[in-house]
């Protein structure tokens, strides 16, 4: 226990720690549409409702009704955000 008793030791703890959460901060990516910069995660949402909307067209040709629509609907969309994240931004 003398190593916390140490004033150095605790007065360096510190950075180990918040070097992390600062480095996370290095880079925020963006598209650029038509000249004007939108955050990458907004484009992933917009072309995630797209693609929930496309496979519930898909659904609805098949005749599979989704049991709880309120929840599958949603869970798909945030499904292809992240998957679009991860495919492009990642």
């Amino acid at each position: 226990m003398n190593l916390l008793r140490d004033s150095r030791f605790v007065r360096l703890l510190p950075l180990p720690l918040a070097a992390p959460i600062l480095s996370s901060c290095s880079r925020a990516p963006s598209v650029e549409v038509l000249g004007s910069f939108f955050p990458g995660w907004l484009v992933c949402f917009i072309v995630a409702i797209a693609l929930t909307a496309l496979s519930r067209l898909g659904l609805l040709r098949l005749r599979v009704k989704a049991a709880l629509p309120l929840l599958v609907y949603p869970s798909l969309t945030a499904l292809f955000t992240f998957l679009l994240w991860l495919i492009f931004f990642y």
